[in-house]
């Protein structure tokens, strides 16, 4: 498992996927033989949290929430949030030009055109999902660190949780890793033998990939975030 005394680059090639984590943290390559602490400390991230998270990524079955619940709602939004960026700015437009490739001069452009089809109409639920945590979900969530931290206890307080608390969260959390999945599936059954069949490869990988790495930042999200959010709603709560 990963340490704050094991080489940067040792740790990234035992999981290359991982790199997505390291680039989110601002971190670039060029890490040489510096120790995972040593990078943290130059680029000024909170070693642990790094190490956590990229544990948490690497291995699905290892997901120490209380330890993750410890790190301040600012860190963890911190990365939620540019996560989203990197969804928005690099994976996604990655995966439609690589569809738009495919589509160009293919002799099955109607089947190839419904897939592309399917994933803009994706994208466009991504980025809405993605807006309305960005936009309402995350500045709710580091209010109520604000409130809790200051401790304030008052009436308006008390009007804000009402209105909207982390518990509607997650009742209103889409599962929009599962519908990625569905267009995955349909592209493997139904797709016609075309002729760039290393491009499908590359394609479904993407797709693969980028689903895993939705599936770990919706933990992130509902097993850490929220759960944090609303233990101190409900002690901010006690205090009115």
């Amino acid at each position: 498992m990963f340490t704050r005394e094991m080489k940067l680059a040792e740790a990234v090639q035992v999981n290359l996927n991982t790199l997505n984590v390291v680039i989110r943290f601002g971190i670039k390559l060029g890490f040489g033989d510096k120790s995972v602490q040593r990078v943290c400390e130059e680029y000024n991230v909170n070693t642990d949290f790094f190490l956590e998270i990229l544990k948490a990524y690497h291995d699905p079955n290892y997901f120490p929430q209380k330890h993750l619940q410890s790190f301040s709602v600012k860190e963890i939004v911190e990365y939620l949030r540019k996560t989203h960026r990197n969804y928005i700015d690099d994976e996604i437009p990655y995966i439609e030009y690589h569809l738009n490739q495919m589509l160009r001069g293919c002799s099955y452009a109607k089947e190839i055109g419904l897939v592309h089809n399917l994933f803009t109409e994706y994208k466009q639920e991504l980025f809405k999902h993605l807006s309305w945590e960005d936009e309402k979900i995350f500045p709710y969530a580091e209010s109520i660190e604000k409130a809790f931290v200051g401790g304030q206890g008052s009436a308006s307080i008390k009007e804000v949780i009402s209105a909207y608390s982390m518990t509607n969260f997650l009742e209103d959390h889409d599962d929009i890793e599962s519908k990625l999945y569905d267009i995955n599936t349909l592209f493997i059954k139904y797709l016609p033998p075309v002729k760039e069949q290393q491009l499908c490869l590359k394609i479904l990988k993407n797709f693969s990939l980028l689903e895993s790495d939705l599936n770990n930042h919706s933990r992130i999200e509902e097993k850490v975030l929220a759960p944090k959010v609303i233990e101190m709603e409900k002690q901010l709560l006690t205090r009115i």
